[in-house]
């Protein structure tokens, strides 16, 4: 009878181990995304109308804005020019550099080669990075994914100038990252770490065997029909970005080397095919249910302290969340997942509200107009929800 009860035991610890080591589904079987909008004007936000013609014919504001609630868009609309030294004007089509709304695209692949039993977020860093320097091994792939690493970002390093205009490869951002000590025991802090998500790269390439775009193109893009989305190399058709710099007007940006920050932030996009995302994304047809809760939980430490005297940001992976309406005037409350960008001419921001299902896309190719393009999200925000709609940032 001992023998048969030990031999039940090993049985029944194998089968959970089993379950426990199947990959899981990374989507739904049914309910299949809904055919894509036509990409036309629509303007049915009256006050969000009136707040981008003001500022678009005065130039406060460049880009595109897109508001959807459901699968119905309630607002799509661009001012400004591509390229202004050609007088053309941007299209409901045109493509915009990211720049750090990239970040949930990294993170949603390393998600994804999870679902599919190839990796896990509890790995070790240095199972994917070989040779590995001593003081990674306590990293997990989990830290890097929050920003809790301590792995010292690009600007936070000497010689960032030179390295800001100096192409590289994933290899060299690599063992650059290998030379500098981490700033804080992994897990304990959160501090924004683009090199971090450079390294998830790598990681996604060694564990899928392709490049990490590829990987995207692959992996999301070409089965969610985002034929205007990929990596910015320089001859992808993005507009042109701008800064205004000296007093003198917009100047143009045309140096954006995101080889540096090509896990980071080298992706560029549409207003509609960042709605397709969005779509796919939080309706679970990318990720396990498993996976997206992971996506948008928490996973800083319970010290982190509040931000300017405002309650502090969830970290997730590649997203953040938070009542980002309380930076408006008057605010409001609502929880928004969302993600900003800013790099070499471009400034933006992608948000969404789970609990009625809206999403606000605001893509500026003007990198000083972050004023601008957080107020018009929660404008648009707060009148797809039926709030009051703010009318300055609260200061």
């Amino acid at each position: 009878m001992i023998a048969v009860l030990a031999a039940l035991l090993i049985v029944a610890a194998a089968l959970v181990a089993w379950a426990s080591a199947r990959p899981e589904p990374a989507a739904p079987e049914s309910a299949p995304l809904p055919p894509r909008p036509p990409v036309v004007v629509v303007e049915a936000l009256p006050q969000l109308k009136a707040q981008l013609d003001r500022w678009g014919g005065s130039g406060q504001f460049t880009g595109g804005v897109l508001v959807a609630r459901g699968d119905q868009v309630l607002f799509r609309q661009v001012h400004g020019f591509a390229d202004r030294s050609q007088g053309a004007p941007l299209q409901l089509t045109s493509r915009f550099r990211l720049a750090s709304v990239s970040k949930q695209f990294t993170a949603a692949a390393i998600l994804r080669l999870q679902d599919e039993g190839v990796l896990s977020t509890h790995d070790p860093l240095c199972k994917w990075i070989q040779p590995c320097p001593p003081a990674w091994e306590p990293i997990r792939l989990h830290h890097l994914l929050a920003h809790s690493s301590g792995v010292p970002d690009l600007m936070a390093r000497p010689g960032w100038g030179v390295r800001r205009v100096t192409p590289a490869t994933s290899e060299e951002l690599t063992e650059e990252s290998k030379l500098y000590r981490l700033q804080f025991i992994p897990g304990t802090k959160v501090r924004y770490d683009n090199a971090g998500y450079n390294l998830l790269g790598a990681v996604v390439e060694k564990a899928s065997g392709m490049p990490l775009h590829d990987y995207l193109q692959q992996a999301f893009f070409k089965p969610l029909g985002m034929a205007d989305t990929g990596y910015d190399d320089g001859a992808s058709g993005v507009v042109m970005g701008y800064a205004n710099l000296g007093g003198g007007g917009p100047s143009p940006q045309p140096d954006a080397n995101v080889s540096i920050i090509f896990a980071a932030g080298a992706l560029y996009s549409t207003l509609d095919d960042l709605l397709v995302w969005e779509r796919a994304l939080h309706r679970g047809h990318l990720l396990s249910p498993r996976g997206y809760a992971m996506m948008i939980a928490d996973h800083a430490p319970e010290t982190t302290p509040d931000e300017r005297g405002r309650p502090r940001r969830e970290w997730g992976f590649g997203l953040f969340s938070n009542s980002i309406g309380r930076r408006v005037s008057p605010p409001f409350l609502d929880r928004q997942i969302f993600h900003t960008g800013s790099w070499s001419g471009f400034r933006n921001l992608v948000t969404y509200q789970p609990d009625a299902d809206v999403t606000v896309i605001v893509l500026s190719n003007n990198f000083h107009q972050r004023d601008a393009v957080f107020l018009l999200s929660q404008q648009g925000m707060a009148e797809a929800l039926g709030r009051e709609v703010p009318t300055s940032m609260a200061r």
